[in-house]
């Protein structure tokens, strides 16, 4: 705490004060590249999760509609491609000053009431809250996690020990795909039917705040 306290006084001077915020800018721009780089990472490994488990989904990236040359996380999109469905994902989002990873399942479209009372969608909800999942109109399902991305000890772990931490987040979401497969596909087979007049949009539905 008093080496970080001398370092700050001695930028607050007002001779270092040029030499510290050239600092503080180049490294507001390591920060994002190393974010960057842990979602290229994280998604070369979820990848070959999806592939070794012969799970039905593609992995995509997500990007920041507000920097292009940034990653807010990861989204699966169904194999075989479906109108209406439950689509796994998981990014980062910030809020309160700080940015925090959350995940679970975000409709593709805005489902109709009755779509929401499908017994296979109610089945796949009631289990995920059991496990400690929330809901709102966006999410199905969704939970925050502990890993704060561009947080001073994120950022060292994914320096020091990037294949420990790649390995924790990476097991967070597959637990997701994997524990509870069988009734997501089931929910997702029970909404293919659904009626193709539904609009929206993944970007629409992430730009509202979760509850």
């Amino acid at each position: 705490m008093k080496e970080e306290q001398a370092v700050l006084d001695f930028f607050a001077r007002t001779e270092n004060l040029p030499l510290g915020l050239a600092v503080a800018e180049q490294m507001d721009e390591l920060r994002v590249r190393m974010n960057t780089r842990f979602w290229q990472e994280l998604h070369v490994r979820l990848q070959a999760l999806i592939a070794a488990q012969q799970l039905p989904w593609h992995i995509e990236m997500t990007g920041d509609k507000n920097a292009p040359d940034s990653l807010l996380g990861l989204h699966c999109s169904i194999v075989p491609e479906q109108a209406l469905y439950l689509r796994p994902m998981l990014e980062q989002q910030h809020l309160g000053g700080a940015w925090r990873i959350y995940f679970g399942l975000i409709w593709s479209a805005p489902p109709s009431p009755a779509q929401l009372t499908l017994p296979d969608v109610t089945r796949l909800k009631a289990a995920l809250q059991n496990a400690g999942f929330k809901s709102n109109e966006n999410f199905l399902a969704w939970q925050w996690t502990a890993f704060h991305p561009r947080r001073k000890d994120f950022l060292l772990r994914h320096a020091q020990q990037p294949e420990k931490l790649l390995d924790e987040v990476a097991a967070i979401f597959s637990a997701l795909l994997i524990e509870h497969r069988a009734l997501i596909e089931q929910a997702n087979t029970a909404l293919q039917s659904a009626p193709r007049g539904l609009t929206g949009s993944l970007n629409q539905l992430r730009d509202e705040l979760i509850d």
